[in-house]
């Protein structure tokens, strides 16, 4: 089967060693490297901030929301089983695997739309990592002059730095030393926040389960029914996960059979994100308990109990959390789609680096000039319109394609290849994009859809499937009769 995958013919335009096809020899994860993909993703300051708030936002009552946030995980778990499949068979990341729908040059639409999105959020997520250095720099050794520039001051200065570094190093001994990061990263936080669990639950002693009581048995106060919030709640879950659910082949090309890729979804998605919202729902009646408000943000809970042990663990791990996070869903998916654009000259590594230097102008200029002139508005839309390219992938793969490819043409810009099209353009996957993009982007920017809320994302990737269905349901298969 490995010789399969050895491509024969080497296109300089469309190959390297980076974007090839991995044997399956050669792959070294199983469930509990997928597992650690997704508890990283949730476990970041802002997974955690999202789990605690929903369940005093939307005024319904906990146990529903439980049920909204398992049925999320549920959801995500089965989008990326579709869309990890081909990559665990083949070995190739996600902007090789979209060539088979797109062409092998409209490929680089979606990557480079991925890479915007994804270099912008790294940079931001550097900023919010670096908050938790800041933390613990300020309880060692003080908080400085109070000196600022472009909104920072000379700890947060240092502490952005040292994270955007951080990064760099660990991202550029390649995919084994992040691996090894995420498989620390991931137990280690869920070790501290169980930790803090049960420092707040002692703490709130006999208080603590007539709070959660309360916010247990709260009465909508939304408008609209409580299947409308209940919905919304699953469709903000779902769309957190929208942009790693896209290119989930970055990772599962890693592993050795989807058998565990399955198990490491169930264990790390429904499961994962079931116990790290009982975790947040038990932190937050706490607080409700030990100082009045409940809190949702975990910094602001450190800073309120004043413990320098505490402050240091906290703060280590929340720096952990977030580097996790910007690893698997900001780093290595735009450091394979900058590789796209340019293979003979762009590897992963060299991907990443671009990456870096310019996120490192997003997070630093993120303070006092991006947060306060409307971007995240802008790459939100981006979010919203990348959304078709879900249903596109799986539409094609599965029912287009039927689950066989030719993984030779797809490395071939030939006209008259396989996946050539025209001039390298697959013109139907542009018009099912288009107009499923302009819902997309109708869902942020038209205030009469706002109420779509966060599934506006399932709707439009929904609809970029059904359209290119139609325009390629008479398209013959172009593929090699390859085993499964």
């Amino acid at each position: 089967m490995d010789s399969e995958l050895e491509i024969k013919s080497i296109d300089s335009t469309l190959y390297n060693a980076d974007l090839a096809p991995i044997p399956h020899s050669k792959r070294s994860w199983g469930w509990f490297e997928i597992f650690n993909v997704w508890s990283n993703d949730i476990q970041s300051l802002f997974g955690y901030t999202l789990a605690a708030s929903l369940f005093l936002t939307y005024g319904l009552n906990g146990w529903a929301v439980m049920a909204a946030i398992i049925l999320a995980g549920v959801i995500v778990m089965f989008l990326v089983n579709l869309t990890g499949k081909p990559s665990v068979k083949y070995g190739i990341p996600f902007p090789v695997m979209i060539r088979a729908s797109m062409g092998v040059r409209g490929a680089n639409l979606p990557a480079m739309l991925r890479a915007i999105i994804g270099i912008f959020w790294y940079g931001v997520q550097t900023y919010f990592a670096s908050t938790a250095v800041a933390l613990l720099i300020t309880a060692l050794f003080g908080a400085g002059d109070g000196t600022t520039f472009l909104g920072l001051s000379g700890v947060a200065w240092v502490s952005f730095v040292i994270v955007w570094l951080f990064q760099i190093a660990i991202f550029w001994q390649g995919i084994d030393r992040i691996k090894h990061f995420l498989n620390w990263a991931g137990p280690l936080v869920y070790v501290v926040m169980v930790a803090l669990m049960i420092v707040v639950w002692i703490q709130a002693g006999s208080e603590l389960l007539p709070a959660i009581a309360t916010i247990f048995s709260a009465d909508s106060e939304r408008s609209g029914s409580g299947v409308v919030a209940f919905l919304a709640i699953v469709g903000t879950m779902v769309a957190y996960f929208a942009a790693v659910v896209i290119n989930f082949g970055d990772f599962t090309r890693f592993v050795r059979s989807e058998r565990e890729m399955k198990l490491g979804n169930l264990l790390g998605l429904p499961l994962n994100v079931a116990f790290f919202s009982f975790i947040a729902l038990i932190i937050t009646a706490g607080t409700l308990v030990l100082f009045g408000d409940a809190l949702t943000n975990p910094a602001d809970i450190v800073e309120r109990v004043d413990s320098l042990p505490l402050t240091i663990v906290a703060a280590l791990t929340f720096f952990a959390a977030t580097v996790g996070i910007n690893l698997v869903a900001n780093f290595i998916p735009p450091a394979y789609d900058l590789a796209n654009l340019f293979p003979s000259r762009i590897s992963f590594k060299i991907g990443g680096l671009i990456t870096a230097i310019i996120a490192f102008f997003v997070g630093a200029l993120w303070v006092s000039v991006i947060s306060q002139i409307g971007v995240p508005g802008f790459v939100n839309a981006l979010g919203a319109i990348i959304a078709p390219f879900y249903g596109i992938i799986v539409v094609d793969y599965y029912l287009v394609k039927h689950q066989r490819l030719d993984i030779q043409q797809m490395f071939s810009s030939a006209p008259g290849s396989a996946y050539y099209y025209v001039k390298g353009w697959n013109q139907k996957a542009l018009m099912a994009f288009g107009l499923a993009a302009l819902f997309s982007i109708s869902s942020v920017w038209v205030p009469a859809l706002a109420a779509l809320g966060g599934y506006a994302w399932l709707i439009g990737a929904g609809l970029g499937g059904l359209f290119y269905y139609v325009l390629m349901r008479n398209q013959a298969v172009a593929a090699a009769p390859t085993r499964s």
